[in-house]
């Protein structure tokens, strides 16, 4: 079982259709005791960093993390993914994950904020990434960006090169929306209900 943590600012609908459309045994889940229950853990993302701060106000933070330490594939979308830095500079007061250092960081001025719209990926050697290639395009939309790591599997540019995709161990994050990313966003999570 795939447990999708609703932390009430999700993009819930969509990611569990696609989850379904790969054929996952996926539910959405706000409860801590079934989070750690689950085989793996989506942490879908759309809007404000500080949302993130109902998982540190319901018990889930340390849950996850105790379900990750014990092994569980960990996927981020969006600000999942930012959630697994330190944090964002959208609300400094919100602590991440921190399995990752760094913070994310918004767009300059000068671009067009939020970047919104197909973008290519640049891929490394990945687990989640696996049959997906350079060139491929995904769909984003967001304001703020993680920086690239050695743990940085897919690196996309929008006025700055920033991490798309990263990966360590169990833990995986994805900037774009791979629920609305055709066929190749499918893949991805095909990769990801399938991982051992």
């Amino acid at each position: 079982m795939i447990a999708v943590i609703d932390y009430k600012a999700g993009n819930l609908t969509s990611v569990m259709k696609a989850l379904h459309a790969v054929g996952a045994n996926a539910i959405a889940t706000s409860d801590p005791a079934t989070v750690l229950q689950a085989d793996k853990l989506v942490l879908p993302g759309v809007g404000h960093f500080s949302a993130t701060s109902f998982l540190d106000e319901h018990g889930l933070r340390s849950t996850i993390t105790e379900r990750v330490q014990r092994g569980a594939p960990f996927l981020g979308i969006c600000v999942g993914l930012q959630w697994l830095f330190e944090g964002s500079s959208e609300s400094p007061d919100t602590s991440g994950f921190k399995t990752f250092p760094g913070r994310c960081e918004r767009f300059a001025d000068w671009m067009k904020v939020p970047h919104v719209g197909w973008n290519s990926l640049e891929v490394r050697e990945s687990r989640l990434l696996q049959g997906i290639a350079s060139g491929d395009f995904v769909y984003f939309t967001h304001s703020y960006y993680a920086p690239v790591l050695n743990e940085t599997v897919a690196v996309t540019e929008y006025g700055v090169a920033f991490t798309a995709a990263v990966e360590r161990g169990n833990i995986m994050g994805v900037q774009f929306h791979p629920e609305k990313s055709g066929q190749v966003g499918l893949r991805i999570l095909d990769n990801f209900v399938r991982l051992a």
